[in-house]
């Protein structure tokens, strides 16, 4: 049975009476005023609960039309639906372009209004879901907002709140999509910096020949097009955390500038001839093995053991797939807000699949996958297995190496082998393997799931 509170503004009090009785055996709750001064009086006090006005066109001391924008005004998340004895074409239009939810004629709307009702409530909760949602996202991150408890997820928490607290420099380590910046922004909330900026940067996101101008900023005159003095996104974070995410991006240069910025907290401006100083905590992020790149020479190790101090590995999705059940449910719910679709939960098989496969993509992936299902799926079921993409689907029945005959010589068999083997000789390195295979690395994901590997 539907809840909430509407509010009935009609000078006719049988008409009035009767409309809140038959709503309030619908289950709701209701609000009566006589007038458009009472019902912004009752609207102001009851903001926060009432998802409906159901109001006359005709009041002693308004119009309806004209009244809508003050209703919305006080409440801009309900909805509004507009009852009138003459209704015309024009009045109608100009009623939903001031955000009508709909305009009714008293003569036909007794079948209709319960109905109507019902769909405006349910847009209005679905709306304020929506602006809740955005919030909690938008919301400053902390180490407690995380959605997960596996073992995996804990550690590498317990490590982020533990250097918070001090000046250190962080350096994360972990795969695209596994939530390095938002591991980055805990660090910075839970530090004495986070009344200052984070300021995020994305070193694969700019042109190489931009990236330093866009960090260090220069002054006018430095270079052709130079018009004017521009500060830096390192002056920027002044006071705060400067994350740079994909560190391994930036030009070897670049690099001897950031060294410097890390000794001495200072960096000279292109086209200046005097230091800047700063105070700056830098959290770095890589998806790449910074230590390799330093040993063959593609990264600076003066700089590697400076952004070393304290690394935190950001585990893999695949490392922690008792966290998916909780990620994807808040996924689906927030994606179905947004769609003004209800979608109770996830059935039995979609979640196992969900927590089967690899995700090699990580929560960004999981987060995109839960966006599409939403969008397919209809409303007021659970979301079912068959609206995740193709890859989820189950694959034939697991092949049990150790248990195949020896001289089962068949495709299948010997494919499998083949794969285990080189699985066996990387050490489990993944991509490694798909590149001695010669295939995509998602290719080399399905087989392993389909071979059961």
């Amino acid at each position: 049975m539907p809840s909430g509170t509407l509010l009935l503004i009609d000078d006719e009090p049988r008409l009035r009476q009767l409309l809140a009785r038959v709503l309030e055996l619908e289950g709701y709750t209701i609000l009566q005023a006589p007038d458009a001064r009472r019902g912004l009086e009752l609207l102001e006090q009851h903001a926060a609960d009432v998802l409906v006005v159901v109001s006359d066109v005709k009041l002693p001391d308004a119009n309806g039309v004209e009244l809508l924008p003050r209703l919305k005004a006080k409440a801009p998340d309900m909805e509004v639906i507009l009852l009138t004895a003459f209704g015309t074409i024009p009045d109608g239009v100009k009623a939903m372009k001031q955000g009508a939810f709909d305009y009714l004629t008293k003569g036909d709307f007794e079948q209709q209004l319960v109905v109507v009702v019902d769909r405006a409530a349910e847009k209005a909760r679905l709306r304020r879901r929506v602006a809740e949602l955005e919030r909690k996202m938008g919301q400053r991150h902390s180490f407690s907002s995380m959605i997960g408890s596996s073992g995996a997820l804990r550690r590498a928490q317990t490590m982020g709140e533990q250097v918070a607290v001090t000046d250190s420099t962080v350096l994360l380590e972990g795969p695209t999509g596994s939530g390095k910046e938002l591991f980055a922004q805990a660090i910075h909330e839970a530090s004495p910096r986070k009344s200052k900026a984070f300021v995020a940067v994305n070193c694969s996101a700019f042109p190489r020949e931009l990236l330093e101008s866009e960090l260090f900023g220069y002054k006018k005159g430095a270079f052709t097009g130079a018009l004017a003095d521009k500060k830096g996104l390192l002056e920027e974070a002044n006071g705060g955390t400067l994350f740079l995410d994909e560190i391994g991006e930036l030009e070897l240069n670049v690099q001897a500038k950031f060294l410097r910025v890390l000794e001495l907290q200072q960096f000279t401006k292109l086209g200046d001839t005097k230091p800047t100083n700063v105070n700056v905590r830098l959290v770095a992020a890589t998806n790449r093995n910074l230590k390799q790149e330093a040993a063959e020479g593609r990264f600076r190790p003066d700089l590697y053991y400076r952004l070393s101090v304290f690394t935190i590995n950001v585990p893999p999705l695949k490392d922690r797939p008792t966290d998916v059940p909780a990620l994807a449910e808040y996924f689906l719910q927030y994606f179905a807000a947004k769609l003004c679709k209800r979608l109770p939960s996830l059935d039995v098989e979609c979640l196992r699949l969900l927590q089967q496969y690899p995700w090699p993509g990580n929560v960004r992936e999981l987060k995109n996958v839960l966006e599409r299902a939403a969008i397919l799926a209809p409303a007021d079921q659970p979301l079912a297995a068959a609206y995740l993409p193709d890859e989820f689907h189950a694959p034939p029945a697991p092949l049990s190496l150790t248990d195949a005959n020896p001289d089962d010589n068949s495709l299948r068999t010997v494919e499998a082998r083949h794969i285990q083997l080189l699985l066996h000789r990387t050490q489990g390195n993944k991509t490694e393997a798909a590149r001695q295979l010669g295939i995509g690395l998602t290719t080399l994901y399905r087989k392993v799931q389909e071979y059961g590997l």
